[in-house]
Order: structure tokens, then sequence, then C-alpha cells
């Protein structure tokens, strides 16, 4: 495949405004307590701090097992609201569970699961535990709880690579290429049998990159972000020209509760913002964020399989649902970059110790390209 260079002509508009995040969501089924699994990670925090700005008679439970990636630092400012209440735990507890669903939960969002590709290919054991046993476990309790909506959260690499004027719709077959892509197509399809099967009330989305706040910085935004503010340089795979489309984590928040609120059961929703770029064009507009130059970039040799392009089509979700992105990029990184500044005490911790071997492990040996 020739490398993605620049957006698709059909991906090249701009999010629109239709659907502010801070909007208030309407829901038509007025569910009352939402379960939250891996709610102390990047997208479960978020998603948890979202849905108590936006619903005053909501109840959340968060629960999250606290691997390398959970922290329970991302929650500390909800300890006085009495809406929500945080639970240490594993999704893979059966006993946990059931007793959380049958406390007045109607609806679980499954955010729980092992993320990063490089860890999934130094091995696969725990991506397979918690991607796809921790789904298996919940599916099975729901099988008596049928009145409880499970929302699958998903990522846009159960595609695979895709030609640059092919994004994928809903409907595109999975083709993961990577550990952690395979062990979350298959739990989505593990979830769509059951919808099938057993009549449960599922639906998945399927979402492009994030970024924004709490992102733990082993992932390249914040990584790079965190790098340059020490005065380090970032490590940059292969030619830089892998692409990826990027939407700031408020704006999947409202997808997911958009989804949630009105999706039809037993649905795929591709979640994007029409904005990518390659990861190239991705460290210029960091390395510009914060004042520094192309001296700051340090070309590593690339991971294996790393996928050429991923690509969405985002058309179902704003057809059906009325939904589309409002975070603009470049304000987004913006606002990003100062979150980071503002919370070294949040990042310092975390890029030490066994994160600090980690990176070793991963980027040490790779030298220059």
């Amino acid at each position: 495949m020739q490398p993605a260079t620049s957006a698709p002509s059909s991906r090249d508009k701009q999010p629109r405004a239709a659907s502010n995040p801070s909007s208030k969501i309407q829901d038509p089924k007025s569910r009352r307590h939402v379960l939250v699994t891996g709610a102390a990670g990047f997208i479960g925090s978020n998603l948890v701090h979202w849905l108590l700005r936006q619903r005053e008679n909501l109840r959340v439970t968060s629960v999250d097992a606290l691997f390398y990636a959970g922290n329970l630092a991302n929650l500390e400012d909800l300890t006085r609201d009495d809406r929500h209440r945080f639970i240490h735990g594993n999704i893979c507890d059966r006993q946990l569970i059931a007793g959380l669903l049958d406390d007045g939960v109607d609806a679980i969002i499954n955010a729980a699961a092992q993320t990063h590709v490089d860890r999934s290919l130094m091995g696969a054991d725990e991506f397979v535990s918690s991607n796809l046993g921790g789904v298996q476990v919940q599916l099975d309790l729901l099988k008596q709880r049928p009145h409880i909506r499970f929302l699958q959260v998903s990522t846009d690499e159960v595609y695979g690579s895709r030609r640059p004027d092919d994004p994928a719709a809903e409907t595109a077959a999975l083709c993961p290429r990577n550990p952690y892509a395979a062990t979350k197509a298959g739990a989505d399809l593990l979830a769509l049998s059951y919808h099938h099967s057993f009549g449960l009330d599922v639906v998945i989305t399927r979402c492009c990159n994030n970024y924004g706040p709490y992102h733990y910085p082993e992932k390249v935004i914040p990584l790079f972000i965190t790098n340059l503010l020490d005065g380090q340089k970032v490590p940059l795979y292969g030619d830089g020209l892998n692409y990826r489309e990027w939407i700031h984590v408020d704006d999947h928040c409202a997808a997911i509760a958009r989804v949630l609120a009105a999706g039809r059961s037993g649905e795929v929703y591709n979640i994007t913002s029409g904005e990518g770029m390659p990861n190239v064009e991705l460290t210029r507009r960091i390395l510009a964020a914060l004042d520094r130059d192309e001296s700051f970039i340090r070309h590593v040799t690339d991971r294996p399989g790393h996928d050429r392009c991923y690509l969405l089509d985002g058309s179902k979700i704003e057809r059906e649902l009325g939904w589309s992105a409002a975070v603009h990029f470049d304000e987004g990184l913006k606002q990003t970059v100062q979150w980071y500044r503002e919370n070294e005490a949040w990042w310092r911790p975390i890029k030490s110790g066994e994160y600090r071997r980690y990176y070793e492990r991963q980027y040490g040996q790779r030298g220059a390209k």
C-alpha cells in the first residue's frame, strides 16, 4: 500500500458544531444507574466525569482493576459526589459484577480493556483475559438480566489497515492485524452473538484515536507532550506516514452517550471526527504547540505489523442519531497541552519506575532508522 500522506477527499470535512459535547442528552429510556467498567482509565474516567456533568439525576458505579493504566487520581475529584462510587475489582470476577448489576443498574458501558498495541505484541495473555474473557462474564450475567443495556466500547483497529480512499463502514469485514485488535474484534462478535442468540440489548461503538486529559503517557500524544515538556526527543516510528484520525475524548463521550440513549439494539456505530493526518504531521503539530523544532524528532525502527491507515465512515451515527464531532483538532490539542502543563503532578509519577523500564524496552533498543 502506498503511504497515506494526506486525508482522503471524502474525509476532508472539518468537525461541525452540530452536537456540542456540553449539550444535555435526553435519554428516552430514562436510565438512572450506569455501571462503567475500566473507569479509572483514560476513556473510562473522562466518561464518568462527562456523564455526571450532564445528568444530575444519574448514579454512576465505577469499576476498575487498577492495572498499569488504571489510576485512581483520575477520579479523585469525585470522592465527595454521592452520585458516584468506585469499586476496585476485575470484570472477570463474576460474583462481584453480579452483585453490582443487582443494585439497580440499568446500563453497562464496558470501557475496560488492555489497549496498547505495543504491549500486546510483547505478550497477549492479559489482552485475551480482559478484552475477551471479561466481556463474556458480563454478557453471561446479562442473560438473567435482559433489561440491562450493554454498550461495548470498541476501536477502529478491528477493521485493519484501510486504503486511503476506502473508509470502513460498520458493515466492513473485520480484519484485525495485532493481538490487541484481535481481542477487541472477538469481543465485538461475542457481544453481537449474545444479542442474536439470547436477545440481549447490545450496542457497539468503534472509535478512532482519542486524545485529551488523563491519557496514559505511553500513547503517542501524551508521550510526545510530556517528553517535550522535559526537553526530550520524541520517538517517531518508521517514515511517519502511518495515517490516523483523531477525536477529542469529550466528543467520544458525547457519542457514547448518544448511542447509549438512542442507538438501535444489535447495531454498531462508528465514531470519528473526520480529522486525520499522517503521524509525521501529528508530530509537527505537537512540536509547534510546544515551540519545538524538528530536531526533537528521533526516528526509530517501525514496530511489527504497524497498520498503515485507519479510516472510518462516520455517516451512520450522524444520519441516525444526529451526532457529529464538535472539537477541532488544533483547539483540542492546545487544550490538551495546557492540561499536561498544569498537571505535572499527575503524569510525573507515572513516567518513573515500571513505566521507565517499559519505555526503555520499547524504544531504547530500536535506534535510529
